[in-house]
C-alpha cells in the first residue's frame, strides 16, 4: 500500500501485537475499528484497502489518547524540506568552492572541476559494480552512509520521544519505530539516492557558475603547475579529460606548445582562459550534469514505484486476524470436543480464547461431546463446516490412542474442507491435581504431541480454567498462519 497508509498499519499494528493485556487498546476498541472500516470500505474492498482504512480509524483514536504516539507518527513523516534544503547547500557550496589555485587562476591539473569529474567517476563505476558486490557479499555501496544518514535525519528516526513514554505504550512506540524503518527503508534508500544525485549535478552546477560569475569581474589566467608531468603528459590527460567538452563545443584542446606557454606565463590570457572555461564547462555538464540528473529521475521513478507498494505484510498471522471477519463477516468457530465434558470454567476459557485468537465479533459454537470410539459416526453438528475454523477439543488427563484420538483429527480434517482444524489440548483438570508438577505436565505434553505430529499435527496445550490468552493467541496464529 501507499507510504503514508503503511505508516498508519505499522503504528496500529505495533500497538495490537505489544499490548498484549489489552490495556491500551481493547477488544471493543479492536471490534470497533473494524466494524467501522468495513462500513467504510464496503463489502467488496480489497483487503489492502479495509486495512489501510481500519488502521487511519485507529490510529485517530489512538492519537487522542496517548499523545507520545501522535508526535511518534508526526515525527516518522518525511520531511521534504530536508531534501530541498541538501540540493540547494550543495550549489551554495559548488559557488563557493576554493578558488582554482588562486582568486585569478585556473591552474588545470587543480581541483575542483578534474576532483569532480574524478569522483563521479569513480561513483558511476561503484554502482555499475554494486550487483556484483552484492553478489559476492561485499558491502552494498547503494547503502551507503550518506544514503542511511539522509534516511534518518529526514525520515525522523533520530527525533523520536521514546523516552515520553513508559510500560506498553513505550514498547509498542519502540516497536513501530523498528517495523517502520525496515518497511520504509526501500521507499527511503530510493529518495536519498535521488536527493544525492541531485545534488551532486546542483554542486557541479554551483562550481560552474561561480567560474562563470568571477569571469566577468575578473580576467582569468589559464595555467598548470607539477613536479612530475611535462608538457606532452599534460596534453594526453587534458585530452582524455576534456573530450567531452571538446565533442560538444567543439573548441581544441590546448596544443603541447600552448601547454608550454601556459606554463611559462607567455600565453594570451584571455582568450585561452575563455576557451578552457567553456571547455571545462561542457565537460562537467556531460560527465556530471547530465548523468546525474538522469540518474535521479531514475531513482526518482524506483522511489515513486516504492512508494506505492510498501510492503506491510498483509499474509502474516496478525493481519489474516484483522481481516477474517471483514473477507468473510464475523467469523464462526466451532469447538468440537472430544470425549470430554467441558466443565464451565474450561468452557468460559474456550469463550476468552475465542475472541482473543477471532475478535471480539467472532461467534462460537461448543457442540456436544463426541463419545470415545465415536470418530466413524459423526454427525452433521460434530463435524467442521464451511462457515469458519474448528477446534477440536482434547483433555490433557486422557491417554490419546492413534485409533481414537488421531483418527478423530483427521476425519475432522477430512470435513473441513479449506477451512483450518485447531487442536486445543486443556491442560485444566490434569493441571489441577495436587500430586501433578511440572515434569509429569510436560512429560504429558510430549505424549500428545509424539501421537498428533504422526498425522501432521501442531496441538495448541492451555490450561483454559486460568488461560494466558497472549501466549495462545501467538500459537494460534502460528497454527493458522501454517495452515494458509
Amino acid at each position: 500500500m501507499n507510504e503514508h497508509d503503511a505508516l498508519a498499519v505499522t503504528a496500529v499494528r505495533a500497538i495490537e501485537t505489544a499490548d498484549r493485556e489489552r490495556t491500551l487498546w481493547t477488544d471493543a476498541d479492536r471490534s470497533w475499528a473494524s466494524r467501522a472500516a468495513a462500513e467504510v470500505v464496503g463489502e467488496r474492498a480489497d483487503s489492502d484497502a479495509f486495512v489501510a482504512r481500519r488502521a487511519r480509524l485507529a490510529l485517530e483514536r489512538l492519537s487522542e489518547r496517548y499523545p507520545p504516539l501522535r508526535k511518534a507518527v508526526a515525527v516518522l513523516h518525511w520531511r521534504r524540506w530536508i531534501g530541498i534544503a541538501i540540493i540547494v547547500l550543495a550549489f551554495v557550496a559548488g559557488i563557493a568552492i576554493d578558488r582554482l589555485a588562486g582568486g585569478r587562476q585556473i591552474n588545470l591539473l587543480a581541483p575542483p572541476v578534474l576532483g569532480v569529474l574524478a569522483w563521479n567517476l569513480v561513483v558511476y563505476a561503484l554502482l555499475l559494480a554494486s550487483p556484483l558486490l552484492r553478489a559476492l557479499g561485499a558491502h552494498d555501496f547503494a547503502r551507503g552512509p550518506l544514503r542511511r544518514a539522509i534516511a534518518r535525519v529526514a525520515g525522523g528516526i533520530d527525533r523520536l520521544p521514546r523516552r515520553e513514554a513508559k510500560g506498553p505504550l513505550g514498547k509498542a512506540i519502540t516497536t513501530f519505530v523498528d517495523d517502520w524503518s525496515r518497511r520504509a527503508a526501500p521507499v527511503y534508500n530510493a529518495r536519498a539516492a535521488r536527493l544525492l544525485h541531485w545534488a551532486a549535478a546542483a554542486l557541479a552546477c554551483g562550481i560552474v557558475a561561480g567560474l562563470y560569475v568571477r569571469g566577468i569581474a575578473f580576467e582569468y589566467r589559464v595555467t598548470w603547475e607539477s613536479t612530475f608531468l611535462d608538457a606532452a603528459t599534460v596534453h594526453r590527460i587534458l585530452s582524455i579529460a576534456l573530450a567531452p567538452g571538446a565533442f560538444v563545443t567543439g573548441f581544441p584542446i590546448p596544443s603541447v606548445d600552448e601547454l608550454n606557454a601556459m606554463r611559462l606565463g607567455a600565453s594570451p590570457a584571455a582568450a585561452n582562459a575563455a576557451t578552457v572555461l567553456h571547455l571545462l564547462a561542457a565537460t562537467v555538464a556531460i560527465v556530471v550534469v547530465v548523468p546525474r540528473l538522469l540518474l535521479g529521475f531514475t531513482a526518482w521513478g524506483i522511489e515513486k514505484h516504492r512508494r506505492a507498494r510498501v510492503d506491510v505484510a498483509l499474509t502474516d498471522p496478525y493481519h489474516q486476524r484483522v481481516l477474517r471477519g471483514f473477507r468473510g463477516g464475523p467469523v464462526r468457530v466451532k469447538v468440537i470436543p472430544y470425549s470430554y465434558r467441558v466443565p464451565p470454567d474450561a468452557l468460559t476459557g474456550v469463550q476468552s480464547v475465542v475472541r482473543r485468537a477471532f475478535g471480539g465479533s467472532a461467534s462460537l459454537v461448543v457442540t456436544s461431546p463426541v463419545e470415545y470410539g465415536g470418530e466413524d459416526a459423526l454427525t452433521p453438528a460434530s463435524l467442521p463446516d464451511e462457515g469458519g475454523p474448528a477446534i477440536a477439543l482434547f483433555n490433557l488427563s486422557a491417554t490419546p490412542e492413534r485409533e481414537a484420538h488421531a483418527a478423530f483429527v483427521d476425519r475432522l480434517r477430512a470435513a473441513a474442507g479449506q477451512q483450518p482444524v485447531i487442536i486445543l489440548i486443556d491442560e485444566s483438570t490434569f493441571a489441577g491435581r495436587s500430586e501433578v508438577d511440572t515434569a509429569r505436565l510436560d512429560e504429558r505434553r510430549k505424549i500428545w504431541h509424539a501421537l498428533l505430529a504422526e498425522r501432521g499435527g501442531n496441538p495448541v496445550f492451555a490450561n483454559l480454567a486460568n488461560p494466558d490468552l497472549a501466549a495462545i493467541e501467538s500459537e494460534i496464529d502460528s497454527r493458522l498462519s501454517t495452515a494458509s
